[in-house]
């Protein structure tokens, strides 16, 4: 599906469209009102009400106006009265700042449906990547040496054994295994795992690796990457490894 994102801020537009990459959209970015007006038609609209050029809330107008294409307002702002005004407007639904790519996805995926006329050809042979919950690519179920993962139930096994994993141990885990064996920067660990923009405790990042490491048995599945990030690897051993006793108690959440 191809997005279009009218959004200024750099800070939040890179990120989100990384994000969104992710989960198979194609994304295209326009920083100011006038630009997004200019571009040809995508299958949705992502308009951040606060623009440099215009206020948002014309760009809605100006967009409905000529088109059914489903939009998702982004805003800042906490007035109620902007956020009705855009939906009378013809917005479709809108997310809050700050807000996590996995609720913008399943925004889109809501509104997609909703937009979809009755009746439509449902016996499509070639699925859309962004239909799919998991990340572009990447199947229900993964294996990296005797670690098994399996995106659709949520449920890790190491050895055949089960690890209870917290769920942000199990988004971590998911992030570092979209590529084993290849470095994921901290940056993009915690857009990915937590959300866009985070702006919390980096400390945060090492604590929930360090459970995890736990979890696993064995630290050396999460390689550290000094001043650059993580990589997850099946230690040399662990084909022969016993399978990991998962830790009770001090779960970080």
């Amino acid at each position: 599906m191809r997005v279009l994102l009218i959004e200024d801020d750099d800070r939040v537009a890179l990120p989100l469209m990384e994000g969104l990459r992710r989960f198979g959209f194609t994304v295209e970015h326009a920083r100011t009102g006038a630009d997004g007006l200019a571009v040809p038609e995508a299958a949705m609209v992502l308009l951040d009400l606060g623009l440099p050029d215009m206020d948002g809330l014309d760009v809605c107008r100006a967009i409905r106006s000529r088109s059914s294409v489903p939009i998702i307002m982004i805003t800042a702002r906490d007035d109620e009265v902007d956020r009705v005004l855009g939906l009378e407007l013809g917005a479709d639904d809108y997310v809050s700042k700050p807000f996590g790519v996995r609720e913008l996805v399943a925004r889109i995926r809501a509104v997609t449906r909703r937009a979809r006329p009755a009746g439509a050809d449902t016996r499509r042979t070639e699925p859309d990547p962004s239909d799919d919950p998991a990340p572009a690519r990447t199947p229900d179920v993964q294996r990296i040496g005797p670690l098994t993962i399996d995106r659709r139930t949520r449920q890790v096994r190491l050895h055949q054994a089960p690890v209870a994993l917290a769920p942000k141990e199990f988004d971590l885990l998911v992030c570092l295994a979209e590529d084993p064996g290849a470095v994921c920067s901290r940056r993009q660990i915690l857009d990915t795992a937590w959300e866009p923009n985070f702006f919390g405790p980096t400390k945060t990042l090492d604590v929930h690796i360090a459970a995890l490491r736990r979890k696993l048995g064995d630290s050396a599945w999460i390689e550290n990457i000094r001043g650059i990030g993580f990589r997850l690897v099946p230690p040399a051993h662990a084909d022969t490894t016993s399978a990991a006793v998962p830790a009770r108690g001090g779960t970080p959440r």
